[in-house]
Formats: structure tokens, C-alpha cells, sequence
């Protein structure tokens, strides 16, 4: 069958990425004779630089590893709510939603010390030597992709105006960075090359732990609560400060916990757990009948579309840091047994949540509030020039020679999501807008609980070994693009022996609205599904048939998905990457 691209094949290491710079950074960490994990670490510090517009050293990152012969893990890089970020507090300011911008919708950044503590518990390198290819980028410049120039189009007038130490990085000469130009951030250079200055001398784990405290409670934490502190203008027209303290910076560390699981078809695949939306991949397994229909066709996209908005209406009643999530009885049979029944053969327009183990969901009022329209897209951040974002982010996936693997998916911390930070050159985060105002629910903003995060990395695994590492940028679509690429992994005939990873990524794709978006403002599309028109006019016209409100995207809209593999019958490893957006790759050999 026709790719874009091959499935990619080799024996000494393989790298997907969404930037093609660090999918070839991490290659060379391999090729130096580094681990996937070191790898992982160098290309994660360089998608900052390259994709700032979708991820950024203080925002968050959840990180899954499965080392070669042990236990699959789960890396939480998802920083907590600030102490001072209580519901009481922002509804005081007249807030009835956390706003999408500025230093209020700021967590405690997560992605830094995750990296660096992947870094010391599983990786080899020194810090210096994973971090020189970021501070290569960013102090003698790159090409940057076009997305990069049109986000900060979108927010020029926002950063002229107000947030002017945005404009001093990514205007300048007082015009976007443009394709084909180098583009510097010296500011973040410098910050790296004085982060290893400071923490140099001692062993290469003492060096890493002295970089962690640090940005914890050195220059950087100091910088960090100068920016919180300064009133910025954000998505409620008005100008707030943030609630980030030095003892939020200094309490808060990364941390190891076992993944969330579930068995399927001979695979057990593992995700983040319930403060993340990676169970909601678990549930859409879980609701599938013995029988699927035929791939592509009407019949299968409309289950895989009904079982998802049932998923996503537990993920918005159940899951959150804020309270226990009932996972177990979520994806036990006879739970999913009986919401299965509900999918009939029209499209539902209702949201609708289970009530597992007879507990009554909760929902906030402004959940049920189908006003408030989702826009319809593929993924790529949606920036208005009050500096609304709807967020993405980007993917990572690594196999390398000893069969070390490792998936994450690092976001945040978006150029366009708060002011940079002049003496860093990055901004803060703004992961507190998935929390909700509305005290009682599993996820309400809670001072250090994290906000559920939509990040969901995904590793399965087969006869007990780690197989498949994959991930995907877009936010609420995440785990309905891998959902569908997973099965499209597992149910085409092999390629060269193995899985079939490009196919799987390069088949039409789709996603549906009907539940609430976890950005603000929060809208849903009931009913909704877009496709890409490559699904077929047949399918298209079936699908409206049967109730649902179809909106037909490009041939190329709909993921990002990247992919690596190992067959343990043989040690070979394969990978792909997704070609819409044109800047994704895989390499290896």
C-alpha cells in the first residue's frame, strides 16, 4: 500500500520526532554513544528552541519508559497549582473561568526537572552534554518553520503593546522570525551556558542535582517569580499577577509512578494515570466490541467516534488530581460492557458519564454549556490577539540499540501563553486554565494538585515486552489520533516483518468536539466529527446519514503523530513519523 514515506528499519537506534532538528540531535546522542533516555533529554531541550510556539522549558512534560528488561514507568513532569491558586482567590478577581494566558493560569513548572531527572535515573551524559545542541540552536540560530512566524504574527499587536520582552526575542527587526533566516534566542543561550557555569564541579549526578536547585531556588526561580509578579494583560481583558512563591518553586520535584494499564487483542498498552486524560485511550479499548467493522469504513469510524464521546464524557466526570479517580472499575468489563450498550446506530448529541461503582458523576454547569463553541481544527494552536491560545504541543519517541524505549510528550510554556521572561529568554506556562472554578469536582483548581492534563504519551506492550512507543500533538485529539493509529498498527498485514508504522500514520484520520475542550474557553461541538476528505465521499455521506455533524478538513489535516517500534523476536526497530505539517521525521539505522 502506498506511503508518504517507508516504515523506517534498523538495529542500532530510532528516533520520531515532531521537528526534524531533534529527532537528528537525538540521533546523534545515539550515535555518541548514548542511551534513549539521553537522547530523549537532548532532543526535548531542543524542540524548545525550535517549536517554541509549542513547548517551553516551564512547562510540563509526562514521560514514559520502558527500560530495556524492566518495568514500564511513568515520569509526572506536571507541575502542581501554586499555593496561592485557590478557587476563593480567582473567583475574587470576578473570574468564573481560569484565564488562557498570563501568570494566573500559570502551574509550577513541570518540564525542566523532568528532563533532568529522566536524565539522572535513567541516562549516561552529562548535562552539558545533552543541553550543547539547544544552546547551538538558540545562540548561533536555526531555520524556523513557518508556524513559528505565523503564531507571532497573530499575537504582534499583544506583544507591541504589552508584552514587550515578547517582542525584544521573537520580533526581530520588528517582524516575525521568517522561514529561511537564521532565528537567535541569545537570552536563552545565555541562560543555559550560566545554568552549567553555576552547576559544573562534582560528579555528573551531583552537577544535575545542583542544575535542579538551581532552577528551583537560584537565577532562574528569582527570574521566574519576578515575571508572576508583574501585571499581564490575559484573556480576561484585565491585567493580573500570578500566585507562584519561591517555596512552590522549592517544594515541588518530578516524580516516578506506575503507568495505568489495560490488555487488548494480546496488547497491554500503558498510559499516565488519572490526572491526565491517558485513560480516556484505555476506555475507547475497553468499549470495542469482539468484532470490529471493516477499518475506514462508515460503520467502524462511527463506533470508534461513539465510544470516544463516551470516554471523553468520564475523562470530564472522573478523572483530575483533585479527588480519587474510580480507574479500575472505568475499564473493568462489565462496566464497559454496559455503557457499550449505549452506542446506537445514530450519532448521540448528549454528554454523557458513567456512574462506576453507582457514584453519581459531577460535572461543572459551564461542562453542560454547549454555547460556547469549539473551534474546529487539527491541532496547531489557535492564537486571537488578546494572546487566546488553544494549545499543542510536541512528541518524542526513542528505541535505541539495547532496547531502551521511551515516548513523551512535552508542551507548554508557548511563546504565545505568557511574556518571555527578559533575563531567560522563555515564558511561563499556562496548564492551571484545564482546572475549573467550580469547587467539588475531580478536576477543580486545587492549591498543589495538578490540573488534568491533556499530555498522553502511550508505550505497548506485547507478551510482557515493550513493543510500540507513540504519541501525538492536539491537545483534546490526542488520545483519538493514537486510538486510531493504534488500531491501524495492530490490524494491518506487516511490513518487511513488522509493523506497518507509517501506513498506520499516514491513513485518514478524524476527530470529534463533543465533550468540553480542555483550553479555554472550555467549548464543546455536540455531535461534531471532522474528517479528512481522503476518508471517502462514500463514508463522509454515511456518517451525516446516521445524525453526525460532519465537517470535512484537508487530505492532510488531522494529527501528528510520531512512532517507534522493536520486534523482540528479532531485535529489529522501525519508526515513522507523521508528514502532515511537513516537519516531522524519523531517522535511524
Amino acid at each position: 500500500m502506498f506511503t508518504t514515506r517507508p516504515t523506517l528499519q534498523g538495529t542500532f537506534g530510532m528516533v520520531s520526532s515532531t521537528h526534524w532538528l531533534a529527532s537528528q540531535s537525538a540521533m546523534a546522542v545515539l550515535e555518541d554513544g548514548g542511551n534513549a533516555y539521553d537522547a530523549a533529554v537532548a532532543a526535548g531541550f531542543v524542540l524548545q528552541v525550535v517549536e517554541p510556539h509549542l513547548c517551553g522549558p516551564a512547562g510540563e512534560v509526562p514521560v514514559i519508559v520502558a527500560p530495556a528488561g524492566g518495568a514500564v514507568r511513568v515520569l509526572c513532569g506536571q507541575g502542581p497549582a501554586p499555593a496561592g491558586a485557590s478557587i476563593p482567590h480567582y473567583r475574587s478577581l470576578g473570574l468564573d473561568l481560569v484565564p488562557g494566558t498570563g501568570p494566573l493560569a500559570a502551574a509550577v513548572p513541570g518540564a525542566f526537572d523532568a528532563w533532568l531527572v529522566l536524565l539522572r535515573d535513567l541516562g549516561t551524559r552529562s548535562l552539558a552534554e545533552v543541553l550543547r545542541y539547544a544552546i547551538g540552536y538558540a545562540e548561533d540560530g536555526h531555520p524556523p518553520v513557518e508556524r513559528v512566524g505565523q503564531t507571532v504574527e497573530t499575537v504582534r499587536e499583544l506583544f507591541e503593546k504589552e508584552w514587550t520582552s515578547s517582542a525584544a526575542v521573537y520580533l526581530p527587526g520588528g517582524r516575525p522570525p521568517a522561514p529561511g533566516e537564521l532565528f537567535r534566542n541569545p537570552a536563552l543561550a545565555a541562560t543555559w551556558r550560566r545554568l552549567l557555569a553555576q552547576s559544573a564541579g562534582g560528579g555528573r549526578e551531583q552537577e544535575i542535582e545542583t542544575a535542579r536547585r538551581i532552577w528551583r531556588e537560584g537565577f532562574i526561580a528569582e527570574a521566574l517569580l519576578r515575571q508572576s509578579a508583574r501585571p499581564t494583560l490575559d484573556t480576561s481583558g484585565e491585567r493580573h499577577t500570578g500566585t507562584l512563591t519561591a517555596a512552590d518553586l522549592a517544594n515541588w520535584s518530578a516524580g516516578w509512578e506506575p503507568p495505568a494499564t489495560h490488555d487488548w487483542n494480546g496488547w497491554t498498552v500503558c498510559k499516565a494515570g488519572g490526572w491526565s486524560q491517558g485513560p480516556a485511550l484505555l476506555q475507547q479499548l475497553a468499549l470495542l466490541p469482539d468484532e470490529l467493522p471493516e477499518p475506514g469504513s462508515e460503520e467502524y469510524v462511527h463506533l470508534l467516534v461513539e465510544g470516544c464521546k463516551l470516554a471523553m464524557a468520564d475523562r470530564e466526570a472522573w478523572y483530575g488530581d483533585a479527588a480519587e479517580v474510580p480507574l479500575g472499575e472505568l475499564l473493568s468489563p462489565g462496566y464497559n460492557t454496559a455503557r457499550r450498550e449505549l452506542i446506537g446506530e445514530r450519532a448521540s448529541y448528549e454528554l454523557r458519564p458513567g456512574s462506576p461503582g453507582g457514584l453519581t458523576p459531577r460535572l461543572s454547569p459551564r461542562a453542560l454549556d454547549a454555547a460556547r463553541p469549539a473551534a474546529p481544527g487539527g491541532g496547531e494552536p489557535t492564537v486571537a490577539r488578546s494572546g487566546l491560545s488553544r494549545g499543542d504541543t510536541c512528541q518524542l519517541d526513542i528505541v535505541d540499540r539495547w532496547g531502551n524505549m521511551v515516548a513523551a510528550t512535552p508542551s507548554g510554556g508557548w511563546l504565545q501563553s505568557n511574556p518571555v521572561v527578559p533575563e531567560l529568554g522563555f515564558a511561563l506556562g499556562t496548564r492551571l486554565q484545564m482546572a475549573w472554578l467550580d469547587p467539588g469536582l475531580p478536576n477543580s483548581l486545587t492549591p498543589g494538585r495538578r490540573p488534568r492534563t491533556t499530555l498522553t504519551p502511550s508505550i505497548a506492550l506485547r507478551d510482557g515486552e515493550a513493543v510500540l512507543a507513540f504519541g501525538t500533538p492536539g491537545g483534546d485529539q490526542q488520545d483519538q489520533w493514537q486510538l486510531h493509529f493504534l488500531l491501524a498498527a495492530a490490524l494491518r498485514p506487516p511490513v518487511r516483518g513488522g509493523l506497518d508504522l507509517q501506513g498506520a500514520i499516514d491513513a485518514p484520520n478524524w476527530h470529534n468536539d463533543s465533550f468540553p475542550g480542555s483550553f479555554h474557553p472550555r467549548g464543546m461541538r455536540p455531535g461534531s466529527v471532522t474528517v479528512e476528505s481522503r476518508i471517502g465521499d462514500g463514508v463522509i455521506a454515511g456518517l451525516r446519514a446516521r445524525g453526525h455533524d460532519v465537517t470535512v478538513g484537508g487530505p492532510w489535516s488531522e494529527g501528528r503523530l510520531c512512532a517507534v517500534a522493536r520486534d523482540p523476536r528479532t531485535g529489529v526497530l522501525s519508526a515513522a513519523a507523521n508528514p502532515r505539517g511537513m516537519q516531522g521525521y524519523a531517522v535511524g539505522r
